[in-house]
């Protein structure tokens, strides 16, 4: 071979060789790129720093006793409860006893509130004792209970009004008469987070019915509902002769209708259609039409009653509308509350329920229009929350229950009073004892370490501070020149006997980051 062509043949050789080495070269880095990143994204990350240790708190975090929204309470001994001697504590007693049947028969706490769970205790303990004296039931409640005097906050009183069962004439069947429907709980009636068959439906939020398959609007308001728009489903209960009879049933929460056969019915609160609840009388006071002064259910009734027209408008200003169920109890048994058990009237009290629990006594202390309207009869009684309604809203807010019949409504429709209450607190939540165990505070330094060691306020410094711009461009009043040159002469006197303050440390060190460090780890690199 000629050495030209050998040259050549060396030269397209060694190109072939060289071409194929930096193919596998490159297949191997690419390979061994996707190798390294393949085993760090499904083996092992980067290690990370540890997390800094949790800080200790100075004192332990012990738990109030109870927390009631929007409440301020004062403990108090018994001897500042004004009245309390001489009330007619073993007819507490009993009513007290009355809560306690379904507190004791309850297997869990279903109740958040911490009250809930303390009743169980004194509830155990009633439901062993049948006492007839009335000192033996004044010592059950001083042993096991702590008074604590409770009002809304800023403000030193409560406010009562009261409630009874009215006795109404009514008919099984319309008739002429008889034309105003008493409807109970429509089937299309919806409240979100409860089924529609659940007995006790919350009497506060918004209530929808259902429209097709799923859609949901609200429900009809008490205009609608009397024009007619669930009429004609079956819903009636009974009728009545006038819907001013219908507008109070449902004021009160509860009725008896006796019908012309000799038989009767008591009606229950069932559920309500979710508008809220407009006080008719206030409209009757704004409007100028009753005086605030004599404001009661009579003169609403009597105003109604004389004016028709005007009273279809004043229900309808109420667009709020209760429906009613049946409940199975003798004649010689009062009403049933929410709690489930017969009310015992001026013993039983309706409270508002997002903030109380059933079977918490309040002593309730004041002055109350009781023989007549204008008379200030002394009331002082200790009563069990039993009850509950939509416009009883607050701490120290009560409806008082008086039982049934007229003599009952003149009584209540003519309450409304403030009041002082006392709010009775078992044992194992008494916060005076609870206070006895929190730690007390670290002793403060003493005076001569102050005075060598001051802690001064940043913000104050910051005024004197030459270098701040804001401090340099305040102006000075012209009229306290002087007082300011004396004020400084004694600033630099005071500076020369006090030493400087010792700086705080700071809250985290400020630490600068590597930039080395940055390079060699790249945070993306792993994103990738």
């Amino acid at each position: 071979m000629a050495p030209e062509a050998r040259i050549k043949t060396v030269l397209k050789t060694s190109a072939a060789a060289l071409c194929a080495g930096v193919v596998a070269l490159s297949s191997f880095s690419l390979g061994a790129e996707a190798a390294r990143r393949h085993h760090r994204s499904h083996h092992h990350h980067l290690p990370r720093l540890p997390a800094a240790p949790a800080r200790a708190l100075p004192y332990p975090q012990l738990p109030l006793p109870f927390e009631i929204a929007g409440a301020q309470y004062l403990p108090v001994t018994w001897a500042d409860v004004k009245g309390w001697s001489e009330d007619n504590h073993l007819a507490a007693y009993k009513t007290f006893r009355g809560s306690c049947r379904t507190i004791n028969a309850q297997t869990g706490i279903s109740e958040p509130k911490a009250l809930a769970g303390s009743l169980n205790e004194p509830c155990r303990l009633a439901k062993s004792l049948e006492l007839s004296d009335d000192a033996k039931a004044k010592s059950f409640f001083e042993q096991n209970f702590a008074p604590l005097r409770i009002s809304r906050l800023g403000e030193p009183d409560g406010f009562v009004t009261g409630y009874y069962e009215p006795v109404l004439e009514g008919s099984r069947t319309q008739t002429e008469i008889y034309n105003v429907p008493v409807y109970r709980r429509p089937s299309n009636l919806f409240v979100r987070g409860y089924k529609q068959d659940t007995l006790s439906l919350p009497n506060k939020g918004p209530v929808y019915r259902k429209i097709g398959r799923r859609k949901l609007v609200p429900y009809y308001d008490r205009g609608e509902i009397e024009d007619g728009k669930i009429a004609g489903r079956g819903l009636e209960i009974a009728w009545l002769k006038d819907p001013t009879d219908l507008l109070f049933a449902q004021i009160q929460g509860s009725a008896k209708i006796k019908f012309e056969d000799g038989s009767s019915v008591r009606l229950n609160y069932d559920a309500y259609n979710g508008y809220p609840y407009t006080a008719v009388g206030r409209i009757l006071i704004e409007r100028g039409i009753i005086p605030r002064e004599e404001m009661s259910m009579q003169k609403i009734r009597e105003w109604m009653t004389q004016n028709p027209d005007g009273a279809k408008e004043l229900r309808r200003a109420n667009r709020a509308y209760i429906f009613f169920r049946e409940v199975n109890l003798s004649d010689k048994e009062e009403a049933v509350g929410a709690q489930g058990i017969p009310l015992t009237a001026g013993r039983s009290i309706a409270v508002d329920k997002a903030l109380h629990v059933y079977g918490t006594p309040f002593f309730i202390e004041g002055e109350l229009p009781i023989e007549s309207e204008r008379s200030k009869t002394p009331f002082r009684r200790l009563m069990i929350a039993q009850d509950t309604g939509s416009a009883i809203i607050g701490p120290a807010r009560a409806d008082l229950f008086f039982g049934a019949g007229q003599e009952a409504g003149r009584v209540s429709g003519r309450l409304r009073h403030p009041m002082q209450f006392v709010m009775l607190v078992p044992k194992s939540l008494d916060p005076s004892l609870r206070a006895a165990r929190l730690p007390v505070p670290d002793p403060r330094p003493s005076q001569k370490i102050a005075k060598l060691f001051p802690q001064t306020d940043p913000a104050k410094d910051s005024d004197k501070d030459p270098k701040n711009p804001a401090a340099a461009v305040k102006p000075a009043e012209p009229n306290k020149a002087a007082a300011t040159s004396t004020a400084t002469a004694q600033d630099k006197d005071a500076a020369v006997a006090v030493a400087n303050p010792v700086p705080l440390p700071e809250p985290r060190p400020n630490i600068k980051p590597d930039r080395e460090q940055r390079k060699r780890v790249n945070p993306r690199s792993d994103q990738q």
